[in-house]
């Protein structure tokens, strides 16, 4: 049986100065998959919680509050690009995509990481009613969960510029205070974009001004198809939680139409009351955009197969 790196009184002790899966992997030099999974199981046992802090929050408090724009421009010439969306992010579930999506960041090593909609749910300032009994996580709760996970994808990002075109259930959040507390228009934390620094909010990414990235567009089985006709671009989009790609020629050439699928498992608790037992035809997983000379090559899926297990590119990959 293999020794752990440390006992669990050094682990907290450690987490506590570190407070990031990341620094903590490097300190005991182990994978931030072992560290996460020692991680739950010591809050587990002994009923405490290890949060994570947001370094970069600290160190963007001081400054000027970041600007939602539109639309924003990325030129990119040879790299890549990762695009996930959907994630909702729930207190206490770490789905095997974003472990992959963790996995996969510190491979890579984008040029850019886009959160395409949906990381915020709001469940409990959801249009729809309550579903019998059934229990939603607080807004500060889900505040929470999304600045611990996207806060580790910071932590491997390095260098790599963040962007976050917002979605539907992220409009929830201001959606639901213009409408009930306008008078507090402006005020620090009533915005979304308040509380995550590090992501540049907009509408939608343009790589080299033919690639385009946002949450959502046409709707239906066929929107691949029909956002990237209708658009005359490329169209990464989210929201169907479909991860597929859909390639379409024209005098001008192909460009591509893809759904980056749903970082959140389908049968999680997010949907799992909603959806009544249905079954979907969504996938859980994201996209790997990659550019040379300045020409988008065929997007790529990671795809979540089983439990711990994604493939890429004919190859099964534990994470």
């Amino acid at each position: 049986m293999t020794q752990p790196a440390c006992t669990e009184d050094e682990f907290i002790e450690l987490w506590r100065t570190h407070q990031g899966v990341t620094k903590v992997a490097a300190a005991l030099n182990v994978s931030p998959r072992s560290v996460s999974m020692r991680r739950r199981f010591i809050e587990a046992k002994h009923g405490i919680k290890l949060d994570a802090i947001d370094v970069k929050a600290r160190y963007y408090k001081h400054l000027a509050p970041v600007e939602h724009n539109a639309r924003r421009h990325l030129e990119i010439d040879n790299g890549t690009v990762i695009v996930f969306s959907d994630a909702h992010f729930w207190p206490g579930v770490r789905t095997t995509a974003f472990r992959a999506l963790v996995h996969f960041i510190g491979k890579h090593k984008p040029k850019a990481i886009v959160c395409n909609g949906d990381a915020f749910d709001g469940a409990s300032i959801s249009r729809f009613p309550r579903i019998g009994w059934d229990s939603k996580p607080s807004i500060i709760e889900e505040l929470k969960a999304c600045r611990e996970h996207l806060g580790e994808i910071e932590e491997a990002a390095g260098k790599a510029k963040l962007y976050w075109p917002l979605g539907n259930h992220d409009s929830r959040f201001e959606t639901r205070l213009a409408a009930n507390a306008p008078e507090f228009e402006g005020v620090e934390g009533f915005h979304l974009k308040d509380h995550f620094p590090a992501w540049l909010p907009c509408w939608s990414v343009w790589i080299n001004d033919e690639v385009v990235i946002k949450h959502r567009m046409k709707g239906g089985i066929h929107a691949t198809r029909n956002n990237t006709l209708n658009a005359g671009k490329t169209m990464i989009t989210g929201h169907l939680h479909s991860l597929k790609v859909t390639p379409l020629d024209d005098y001008n050439g192909t460009r591509w139409g893809v759904d980056t699928g749903t970082l959140a498992d389908p049968k999680g608790p997010q949907f799992r009351d909603y959806l009544e037992d249905a079954s979907t035809d969504w996938r859980s997983g994201f996209v790997l955009l990659t550019f040379k000379d300045r020409m988008l090559l065929w997007p790529e899926v990671v795809r979540v197969i089983d439990e711990g297990k994604v493939d890429f590119r004919g190859q099964v990959i534990a994470v």
